[in-house]
């Protein structure tokens, strides 16, 4: 019998443990739904929040279903009583920017959870809408304004990574810069006419 047993048992359930984490973020990455929900339902005490230290982003299981557009699996993760749906990784991106930022349509998703916080700046001060615009995601902006939630355009004056507008022009994105300035002089009527747009 080993001396430490109690200890020995312990770290072997701490080792299962993150390799399970592993495998479930590998399924989250891979796209793999059905595994995904398994998974879940087999190890209720999976931490879902779990950050891959293997990838130097240091992204959550949210973060990368969020980057690669696996919608199933942002729904299914949202749906879980313990995720955290603002952790952010290294760079201070929460799954919104990404998501923002690669113009997925589980942006929606996470536009109708309460809990998102929507405009919370990265490491740098870019926010999701920077994100947006900068990638001329008009599609990701139009389900934004139709949400309605609060959309910070930033403060003019030329700050690129804060004023919305400043860089929509600055890179030509003449589309989202049209429905920005529409946003910003009439909100209301802009909501109306982008819901009825995009049925939302």
């Amino acid at each position: 019998m080993f001396p430490h047993c109690d200890s020995f048992s312990f770290l072997f359930l701490i080792c299962s443990r993150i390799r399970m984490e592993e495998k479930f973020y590998d399924a989250v990455g891979a796209g793999q739904v059905e595994e995904v929900k398994e998974i879940l339902r087999n190890n209720p005490n999976l931490n879902v929040n779990w950050v891959d230290t293997r990838d130097y982003n240091k992204p959550t299981a949210l973060c990368c279903a969020a980057r690669l557009g696996h919608d199933s699996i942002v729904s299914t993760l949202l749906a879980h009583p313990d995720i955290n749906v603002n952790l952010k990784n290294k760079h201070g991106y929460t799954p919104f920017t990404i998501a923002c930022c690669n113009g997925h349509p589980c942006v929606r998703l996470l536009l109708k959870d309460p809990r998102v916080l929507v405009n919370e700046p990265g490491n740098s001060g870019d926010t999701p809408l920077y994100w947006a615009v900068s990638g001329g995601h008009v599609d990701v902006i139009k389900w934004w304004i139709a949400s309605g939630r609060e959309m910070n355009l930033g403060k003019p004056g030329g700050d690129y990574l804060q004023d919305a507008l400043w860089a929509a022009r600055e890179e030509e994105r003449t589309e989202v810069a049209a429905l920005l300035e529409r946003f910003q002089e009439n909100p209301e009527e802009t909501r109306s006419e982008v819901r009825v747009e995009i049925t939302w």
